[in-house]
This record gives C-alpha cells, sequence and structure tokens, in this order.
C-alpha cells in the first residue's frame, strides 16, 4: 500500500504542474491578445490627438495673425493721431510766431511814439512851470493889494470867514433838523395821537390812592378793651402772629392798623372782624383765627388770579404765575393797586398791539406780567423788571414776553416790537393825573430842575415850569436871541430835557421873545 500511495502522489502533482502550466499559457494568450488590442487603440487616441493638436496648431496660427493686424491697425491709428496734433502744434507755434513778429513790431513803433510824447510833457511841464510862477506871484500881488484895502492880513481874514460860514451853517442846519421834525410830525403825529388817545380813553378809569394805614371800625369804644386784653397780652398776640402794628388811641370807634404790606394788614383786619364778631379774644384764639384768615386770604389770591387772567382772556399761564397775578391785588406802586395798573397795562397792550397789526394776545400778557417783580415773597437784590423776567424765563413764558418785562425800564435792551409797547403802556398808566402819589420834594425838586435847564443856556431871561411840570416857557432877550436862534434854544432845551431829567410823560418847551418899541408924545 505504501508503494502506491507515493506513486499516486507523484502523479497528482505531475498532474498540477501541468495544469498550471497549461493556465499559464492560456493567460498570456489573452494577455497578449489584450495588448495588442490596447496598443491598436492607443495608436487610434493618438492618431486622433495628433490631429487635434493640428487643427488647434491652425486655429491659434489664424488667431494670432488677426491679432497681429487688429494690433497693426491701431498702432496706425495712433501714430496719425499723433501726427495730427503735431501739424496742429506746428501750426500754432507758426501763428504765435507771427503775432510775436508783429507786436514786437508794434511795441517798437509805440517806444517812438512814447519817447516823442514825452519829449511834448516835458516841454508843457516847463511852461506850466513858468505859468504857475506867474500866477503866484500874481496871487501874492493881489493879496497885497486886498489886505491893504481890508486892513486885515489874510490869515485873518480866512479865521473871520470861516466863522462867519459855521455860524451860517449851524443856523441853516438847526433850521433844517427843525423843518423834519416838523415834517415828521405832521406825517407821523396825526395816526399816533388818534391810536393813544382812542387806547387812554378806552380802558381810562379813576384811580384810588392806597396808603400804609386800614382803620377798622368799632360799634363802641368797649371793645377797646378786650381787643388790648389783660395787660395788653391780646394786643401783643395779634401783632406778633400777624406782624401788623394795631394803634389803640382816642379816636373814637376806630382802630388803625399800620403796616408796609397790605397783604399781611388785610389778613390783620379780617382775623380782627371773626374776633370782633365772634367775641371770643385770647392769645390761642387768636392764633387760630389768624391761620385761618391767612389761609383764606391764600385762596383768594389764588381766585382773584384766576379770574383776572380769564377776564384778560390769556390762557396757559403758570398757576405760580396766577397766583403771583393775585398777590398784586395788595400791592401799590407809588399809591396806585398793582393788579389794577397792571391790568390797564395789559388792556393798552392790547389795543395797541391791534393797531399796529402785532399779536395782541401776547402783547396783553406781556403787559399784565411786566410788574411781577414787584411782589416778591423775599427780598431779592434784583430790579423787579429783571426779578419778573426771571420768573417769567422760569415759568415757560415766550422770548418776546420775557424781553418786555425785562426792557420796559431800560435795564437790558428791547428786542422785540412788544417791549416798547409795554414800556409806553406802562408810562401811559403811570403818569395820567390822579394815577400815583409822588413825594412833594420830589415834585418841586423837578420843577427847579426844569428851570435850572433854561437858565444854564444864553440869553434867557426868565423860566417858568407850569401845568404839573409838563411845560416849560422860556422868556428870551429879544436884543440876544432872534427869531432863528429861539427855535434852535427850544430844540435846545428839549434835549437836554430828555437827556439829563427822569419824567413821566413829556415836557412841552416854549420859547417867547418880545420886541418892543416904546416912544413917548409929548
Amino acid at each position: 500500500m505504501d508503494g502506491m500511495i507515493l506513486p499516486i502522489i507523484v502523479g497528482v502533482f505531475i498532474g498540477i504542474a501541468v495544469g498550471f502550466i497549461i493556465f499559464k499559457s492560456i493567460e498570456k494568450s489573452k494577455g497578449n491578445k489584450i495588448l495588442s488590442s490596447k496598443r491598436a487603440e492607443a495608436a487610434s487616441i493618438l492618431k486622433e490627438a495628433k490631429t487635434d493638436a493640428e487643427a488647434i496648431r491652425k486655429d491659434k496660427i489664424l488667431q494670432a495673425k488677426e491679432k497681429f493686424i487688429e494690433l497693426k491697425s491701431e498702432h496706425e491709428k495712433v501714430i496719425l493721431s499723433r501726427e495730427k496734433k503735431i501739424l496742429d502744434v506746428e501750426k500754432r507755434i507758426r501763428e504765435r510766431e507771427s503775432k510775436v513778429a508783429s507786436e514786437v513790431d508794434k511795441n517798437i513803433r509805440l517806444n517812438q511814439s512814447v519817447e516823442q510824447k514825452e519829449k511834448d510833457y516835458t516841454f508843457k511841464l516847463d511852461f506850466l512851470e513858468k505859468k504857475e510862477e506867474d500866477l503866484d506871484k500874481m496871487h501874492k500881488r493881489h493879496v497885497d493889494m486886498l489886505e491893504q484895502i481890508s486892513g486885515l492880513s489874510a490869515q485873518e481874514a480866512k479865521v473871520e470867514l470861516v466863522a462867519s460860514l459855521k455860524e451860517i451853517a449851524k443856523s441853516e442846519a438847526m433850521a433844517f433838523v427843525q423843518t423834519s421834525v416838523e415834517e415828521a410830525k405832521l406825517t407821523a403825529e396825526q395816526e399816533a395821537r388818534k391810536i393813544v388817545l382812542g387806547t387812554i380813553q378806552r380802558v381810562g378809569v379813576e384811580q384810588a390812592v392806597e396808603n400804609c394805614v386800614s382803620v377798622f371800625n368799632l360799634e363802641s369804644d368797649d371793645v377797646k378793651g378786650r381787643i388790648i386784653g389783660r395787660e395788653g397780652r391780646n394786643i401783643r398776640a395779634l401783632e406778633a402772629a400777624t406782624g401788623v402794628e394795631i394803634i389803640v388811641d382816642d379816636t373814637p370807634e376806630a382802630i388803625i392798623l399800620s403796616c408796609f404790606d397790605p397783604v399781611r394788614r388785610e389778613i390783620a383786619r379780617l382775623a380782627m372782624h371773626k374776633l370782633v364778631t365772634d367775641g371770643r379774644i385770647h392769645p390761642a384764639r387768636i392764633e387760630e383765627v389768624v391761620k385761618k384768615t391767612e389761609t383764606q386770604i391764600t385762596q383768594e389770591i389764588i381766585e382773584v388770579g384766576k379770574r383776572t387772567v380769564i377776564d384778560l382772556g390769556i390762557h396757559g399761564l403758570h398757576p405760580e404765575l396766577i397766583k403771583t397775578i393775585g398777590r398784586m391785588k395788595y400791592r401799590s406802586s407809588y399809591g396806585q393797586n398793582l393788579l389794577q395798573h397792571s391790568r390797564e397795562v395789559a388792556n393798552l397792550c392790547g389795543i395797541m398791539a391791534s393797531e399796529m397789526g402785532l399779536n395782541a394776545k401776547l402783547a396783553k400778557r406781556a403787559g399784565l406780567l411786566h410788574d411781577i417783580g414787584k411782589v416778591p415773597e423775599t427780598e431779592s437784590e434784583l430790579p423787579h423788571a429783571l426779578l419778573g423776567m426771571q420768573w417769567a424765563e422760569k415759568y415757560g413764558e415766550k422770548e418776546e414776553v420775557c424781553n418786555a418785562i425785562g426792557a420796559h425800564h431800560d435795564e437790558i435792551e428791547m428786542k422785540s416790537l412788544l417791549s416798547p409797547i409795554v414800556q409806553v403802556c406802562d408810562a401811559i398808566s403811570g403818569a395820567r393825573p390822579g394815577a400815583r402819589r409822588q413825594v412833594l420834594d420830589s415834585y418841586i425838586q423837578r420843577l427847579k430842575d426844569l428851570e435850572e435847564i433854561a437858565f444854564g443856556f444864553p440869553g434867557v431871561q426868565k423860566a417858568y415850569a407850569i401845568q404839573a411840570g409838563r411845560e416849560l416857557r422860556v422868556m428870551v432877550e429879544s436884543g440876544k436871541v432872534s427869531d432863528t436862534k429861539a427855535a434852535e434854544l427850544s430844540f435846545s432845551i428839549s434835549q437836554k430835557i430828555q437827556n439829563d431829567m427822569t419824567y413821566p410823560g413829556q415836557v412841552k418847551v416854549t420859547v417867547i421873545r418880545e420886541t418892543r418899541a416904546v416912544n413917548v408924545a409929548k
């Protein structure tokens, strides 16, 4: 068995080897076929590639030729344009050369003519200098002759002539100024007078002069003792609570309340009326009644302010400004009630603004608020106009209204037409006779100052301030003041009064020159 297996195994191996050789030969033949087919395919692809490359080369050669031709044509165009520009430049240069040549010829001719003219001018100048010397000599001879004839030197005659010319010019200038003023008055005074007088007539009311005392009437003198109280404690408590001086004297059935502050005086009057009516008068009751009265007055102030702005048709005022307006009822300015004055100024401003074509509501607003600085709750060092302007700015009033408040006494510059209207209406309201109370001494001093200003001018013989200082009559010496000088004197005096003095309304200056011829029949 063992001897048989070995040959079988050898036979198997030989069969495998023969099969492998046969497989290899078959694979080799297949590979040769594939290789030959691939080579044929590669040859065809290479042939096609050569064909495509040849076509592309020819196409590129054609494109290169076209591009060359295009660039060549463009280059030729550029060369042609440059040649044309060069020809134009050469043409302009030739033209300029010809112009320069002509200008040179012209300048040469001008230089020749200038030289000739210079010679002519030199000759004429010499001739004129000789003539001037002759004229100077002749003028000197004439001046000497005139000096011998007149007995005055040339300088003296010149001074006298200048002085006379100055006097004539001054007189003519004053006459011209006076004529201009009169013409302006003729054209403007009539309409202005209509506006002002119509405005005053529409709002003019009677004025009541206030003072610093109030009289509290009593039913009988027995009440005086109860008001004074034991050892004067009631009257002391009342004075301490109100800040008002209470004067109890021998005046029958009357007690005097004295205080510069009308609000405190009114509180004291109402509180005393309540105490006397109630009959219970003691310190604790006095303090209680005074506090209630203060609250009542505060409410009344607000109500007065509201009624005032409603009556005047003013809207949108800040509550603090309304309260300030109400407090005006208890303030006075030179004896004139401040609220009444402000209402009057508001009405005047509204009418004048309407006549002038301005905003009447804004003018009323400015007129009503122009004196709010006179009723401060605390003392201030600022003038009332500037203080009022600050309040108006603080509470959102318009710039025109603020400027009118601050400028109505010329503390600041006027920036709108409302400002002079408020200033004029304030003067109209305060300057009317009876509107305000003046101290007698200041009134007399103003009249004296008017007369002294008149006496300061030469030729014035007498001067009289009449009509409460609204007219100044000046008597002049007829020998020293001519008719023309009288007109000049009247104008000069009025200007000096306007510049040097402060006065309500206006002052009329009348100069009177009288010539008398006196003879005696015997």
